[in-house]
């Protein structure tokens, strides 16, 4: 497979002690591949150790959210011109092997995006806790039954996408925090393909962001990004009139 015009992203936040062997480990699985490192603010030396590890690294003044970290790594490959974009986590949770596969459906055309699931193959390799668990099933079940397909990994972070689906996301439409469920959706509405693989995950390490008090604030805000996405009209993809217009160039865009 040609690693020409790809971009991997990989967003960080005081991951230092992990980001370096997952940079690695895509460096190995897809050499040639261009790298990037978005450093969410960290207070620790995520920057160098992903620096020293071959990436290229963005580092945001403040921690902004797992959402504006993802999305500022959109607008640089839409502004640097690549037209596939692949996103993992910095936490060691993700393993670059599956994603030759990913890539390659885009590349023919299966899907505008795809998702590396946890749960597709039903095996239990990856055991989230309870509360979790229940959280994911239930989120699980509104998408597929509002996208009329199965999903079994709404809140997957290792996906890869067309640029024409970066571009999307480069507006007010993502979300600063969780882009879950919702996204899935919004996508789908937008007429654009989404569809899974399966892959194996690692269980992360440190804490979640959706851990302690934060799981109810997602569950809430969860409900509600789904219900205003469905009071989106739904729009068909090629309509530009339709789609959200660009957000102005901001003080984080002018980084790039």
């Amino acid at each position: 497979m040609s690693s020409s015009n790809c971009l991997v992203v990989i967003p960080a936040f005081n991951e230092a002690a992990n980001v370096a062997a997952v940079v690695a480990d895509v460096r190995e699985n897809l050499p040639g591949f261009d790298v990037l490192v978005i450093d969410d603010g960290s207070t620790d030396a995520t920057a160098q150790a992903a620096r020293a590890a071959g990436a290229t690294v963005l580092r945001l003044p403040l921690n902004s959210g797992y959402g504006v970290a993802l999305q500022t790594g959109y607008m640089y490959a839409v502004r640097q011109g690549y037209s596939t974009v692949a996103q993992m986590d910095a936490d060691g949770q993700h393993q670059a092997r599956y994603m030759p596969e990913l890539l390659q459906l885009v590349r023919d055309g299966v899907a505008d995006i795809v998702i590396g699931s946890r749960f597709l193959d039903r095996d239990g390799h990856y055991q989230p806790s309870r509360a979790r668990k229940i959280g994911m099933g239930l989120f699980s079940r509104m998408a597929s039954r509002i996208m009329r397909q199965h999903v079994s990994d709404p809140t997957s972070g290792y996906q890869v996408m067309r640029i024409e689906v970066a571009r999307f996301f480069c507006s007010d439409v993502y979300p600063a925090d969780y882009p879950d469920a919702d996204i899935l959706i919004l996508l789908h509405r937008s007429g654009f393909h989404v569809t899974e693989r399966a892959v194996q995950m690692r269980m992360p390490q440190g804490k979640s962001m959706h851990a302690g008090h934060r799981s109810l604030y997602y569950v809430y805000k969860m409900f509600l990004s789904i219900l205003v996405t469905m009071l989106r009209p739904a729009e068909r993809e090629g309509d530009e009139s339709r789609r959200p217009e660009l957000v102005p160039v901001s003080d984080r865009e002018r980084m790039l």
